[in-house]
């Protein structure tokens, strides 16, 4: 469960008292002190950490820290908008105590996500868990919706001994291979107990196709949930990883012209207990409800890779047949639509069927990932979008006369591209406001300039050790 209320000072009802009781019980189990975690607009994870002891003052007042990183590009160098960006101004971090958990990866550490709100004791506009707690809970309150998201983790495992700066891949196995699990062995059952420990049910956990990649699939939250647990995972990993000398990256591309690592969310709606997804009159049996959502998102894919794939390094993923996802089209289980409708096996559908979307890479900030597709969906569902066609097979074998009669379009093939699309896109713009939204636009072009006359090995390289 996730706290839906803003924090406020002086703490929400029972907060300081709850805080009280988990720091003792903490400070007992020998956690001397708590990290305190939000991702920014580039995608990067950001923290303050306190001693174990401070919890309750910072559920009361908060931890100070500076609005300018919502404008720090991945390179720690920061641009500017008309109100962010400057070395004014202050922030309060607030941990969400539903979500604070003992990091079971590094001993003597708790972690939990933050909201931000001002001084003057107003959520922050720029901060992205307060968006998607907004765009979930409106869409509870006006149309009976909920949802329940994952996001899929893949990571690139490297020798911490390589040269500064290169990757070397850990395991030489095959992809998928027995080889990659028995050489990493040790490792990844450590990764799962401490998964396991944290309250984090994992589906798989399994070796992947690029060098040195593995994946972990992880249970379905509500969305806001889902994004706290999408960074919770991540930190893991690396510090499991780091535990067994071993270096990760969950950049969008470690080596130029290979397959990258992926970070697909996985959506559905509910209404009453009921998944739209499953048990409808629609296509493989979506409600109508349903198959305007989808619609929404599929309509919405051009702008929405401004901030599913936001990164340079994303477009040296995003590329045909490598399963990313780079054209506008649906259909079951079709790994090189972007959009894939999951059904679930016979007996389970009603419980799994989903829309994974697939042009989504770890460099997102998850809360506004899944706020702006939930947003582009609920367009969708409020127009009762058509959805198109389904496409079956590999959409790249299409010609452009064919391609453009079943609707069928590539996806931005630069991010400068993708910040044109989002930047001339209403839905998305209004759903994250002024601030967030521009935001997104001034770190997007910064990344783009930060790497004009570099080549893909360059890009690749600049990102690799980033996220």
């Amino acid at each position: 469960m996730t706290t839906l209320a803003d924090p406020v000072p002086g703490g929400r009802p029972g907060d300081v008292d709850r805080a009280v009781e988990r720091a003792a019980e903490l400070t007992g189990r020998g956690v001397r002190g708590i990290v305190l975690a939000y991702v920014d607009t580039a995608g990067v994870g950001r923290v303050k950490t306190i001693p174990t002891a401070r919890l309750a003052d910072a559920a009361a007042w908060g931890v100070g820290m500076s609005p300018v990183f919502d404008t720090f590009l991945a390179d720690d160098s920061i641009v500017t908008t008309d109100v962010l960006g400057s070395p004014d101004g202050d922030l309060r971090l607030y941990p969400d105590l539903d979500r604070l958990v003992e990091l079971a990866g590094q001993p003597g550490w708790a972690w939990a996500p933050v909201d931000r709100i001002t001084q003057e004791g107003e959520p922050h506009p720029g901060c992205s868990r307060t968006f998607l707690r907004r765009v979930v809970a409106d869409a509870e309150a006006r149309l009976g919706l909920t949802f329940r998201a994952a996001v899929e983790i893949e990571w690139a495992v490297g020798l911490d001994t390589a040269p500064e700066g290169a990757f070397v891949p850990a395991v030489s196995g095959p992809a998928y291979s027995a080889t990659r699990q028995v050489e990493l062995g040790d490792c990844a059952a450590d990764l799962l107990a401490a998964l396991a420990a944290q309250g984090v049910d994992v589906d798989q956990l399994h070796p992947e196709y690029a060098a040195g990649q593995f994946e972990v699939s992880v249970g379905a939250l509500d969305p806001v949930a889902a994004a706290d647990r999408s960074v919770l995972v991540r930190q893991t990993v690396r510090a499991v990883a780091r535990r067994h000398g071993l270096r990760v990256s969950f950049a969008p591309a470690v080596l130029a012209g290979g397959v990258g690592n992926g970070g697909h969310l996985h959506l559905s709606c509910w209404r009453a207990g009921t998944n739209l997804h499953a048990g409808g009159e629609g296509r493989y049996g979506m409600t109508a409800d349903a198959e305007s959502f989808a619609a929404g998102v599929l309509a919405r894919l051009p702008a929405l890779t401004a901030v599913t794939a936001p990164s340079p390094a994303s477009y040296l993923r995003l590329r045909p047949a490598q399963w990313a996802g780079v054209f506008t089209c649906w259909g079951r289980e079709t790994r090189e639509a972007a959009l894939r409708l999951v059904t679930g096996t016979v007996g389970r559908r009603e419980r799994d069927a989903n829309l994974e979307v697939k042009p989504v890479d770890l460099a997102a900030n998850p809360y506004l990932a899944l706020g702006c597709v939930i947003a582009a969906g609920l367009d969708g569902l409020a127009a009762a979008a058509p959805l198109p066609e389904e496409i079956t097979g590999d959409p790249a074998r299409f010609d452009a006369e064919e391609a453009a009669v079943r609707g069928v379009r590539r996806l931005p093939t630069t991010l400068t591209a993708a910040v044109a699309a989002f930047r001339a896109d209403p839905v998305l713009r209004a759903a994250l406001g002024p601030v967030l939204a521009d935001a997104v636009t001034a770190v997007r072009l910064g990344e783009a300039r930060a790497v004009e006359g570099l080549d893909d090995a360059q890009v690749a390289a600049a990102y690799r050790w980033r996220y």
